[in-house]
């Protein structure tokens, strides 16, 4: 009986480590979405409008795309903008941005 019960339990961790080592290694992506509030070649700060503002780097390729913009170089201060990046980072990577259509805030009566 000791002999079936121990086989079980390996088993039993083998398949937990197969299962939750793939979860525990990939990192999962994250979105921010507000508005740039400052961007340079090296650096960007996206304020969220609600009080948090975030800065992310560029990854060697972040892609980039939505109203017409293809390149970290094009965008620019009052972009509205989702950052895919990954808790992990640090500092935060910006792996994707999509540029998002302007949004009229309260109060802003255009």
């Amino acid at each position: 009986m000791r002999e079936i019960l121990g086989r079980f339990g390996q088993l039993a961790l083998i398949g937990f480590l197969v299962t939750a080592l793939p979860l525990a290694t990939s990192a999962q992506f994250r979105e921010f979405t507000g508005r740039i509030d400052r961007i340079d070649e090296r650096k960007m700060i996206v304020d969220n409008r609600m009080g948090d503002k975030v800065s992310f780097v560029p990854a060697e390729r972040t892609a980039v795309d939505g109203q017409g913009k293809t390149s970290w170089q094009s965008l620019k201060k009052s972009d509205w903008v989702s950052v895919s990046w990954k808790m992990v980072d640090k500092p935060r990577v910006a792996y994707k941005v999509k540029v998002l259509p302007p949004k009229n805030e309260a109060g802003d009566d255009r």
